[in-house]
């Protein structure tokens, strides 16, 4: 008997160790909190350089090329790729030091494509019903740009809940091709909405999925929508000959 409490015992002292090591992956210390994760460049990204001094590239915006690099008058191809903003700005400087005293160079990245954040199940379009995205009741995923600062209500921000959501369940999964690295966790929206309590407002990482299921009701109402929706074609095929019967019967009173 002993021996089987005890087992019980390490049992959910594991599992709790678990939930435990899963929530530490995601939060990173807080970094949500305190600042967003360095972006770090790649292919195609696209960015602006602001350098008052030199003209030959103030204000030119560019687009990392297939083979990581930038091309820049003067300067000629620069690989960046896989570069801070910051990096690439002191790096610019340093090439731009034997032509111009103390050039003074900033970057700043104006197109996130390089990586993605997915979501998947009750998400509409993006944007707002005001701005014209459209909220959906059917499950659907789709991809947006990861830009290093993105936690998991910005992303939400940017859909259109549908009412059928399970706000209370939304769940984070960070996927890698190796099966030990893989983790999950469920983060109560609807919590940290009411609350206030943001301390698994997580920040994101690339390749992120970000799962919106349905409420239990929910789960239901799409079933039914899928089963009617198998029946839909027999349904019209017998409407059909109704409907052209109809109007024949119509068309022989007029005449």
């Amino acid at each position: 008997m002993g021996w089987m409490v005890f087992g019980a015992a390490m049992l959910a002292a594991t599992g709790c160790q678990s939930k435990h090591k899963d929530l530490v992956s995601f939060l990173k210390a807080h970094e949500h909190e305190v600042s967003a994760i360095e972006y770090r460049v790649g292919i195609p990204d696209s960015m602006q350089i602001s350098a008052p001094q030199v003209l030959e590239i103030d204000q030119v915006t560019q687009t990392i090329r297939p083979d990581g690099k930038i091309s820049l008058r003067l300067l000629g191809p620069v690989k960046v790729v896989g570069m801070t903003e910051k990096e690439i700005a002191a790096k610019l400087t340093n090439l731009l030091e034997p032509y111009y005293e103390e050039p003074k160079v900033q970057v700043r990245v104006v197109a996130y494509r390089s990586k993605k954040i997915y979501l998947s199940g009750l998400i509409g379009n993006g944007g707002n019903n005001n701005s014209g995205g459209t909220m959906t009741n059917s499950e659907q995923w789709r991809s947006i740009p990861y830009t290093g600062r993105d936690t998991v209500l910005d992303v939400l921000a940017q859909t259109n809940l549908s009412f059928l959501a399970w706000e209370s369940k939304i769940k984070v999964i960070r996927s890698s091709p190796y099966s030990d690295e893989r983790r999950e966790i469920s983060v109560d929206v609807a919590h940290m909405i009411r609350t206030g309590d943001t301390s698994r407002n997580v920040l994101l990482q690339p390749n992120d999925i970000l799962v919106v299921p349905p409420t239990p009701l929910g789960w239901v109402g799409l079933r039914v929508q899928e089963f009617m929706f198998t029946f839909n074609p027999l349904i019209s095929g017998y409407q059909y000959p109704a409907t052209i019967e109809a109007a024949n019967d119509i068309y022989s009173e007029d005449n």
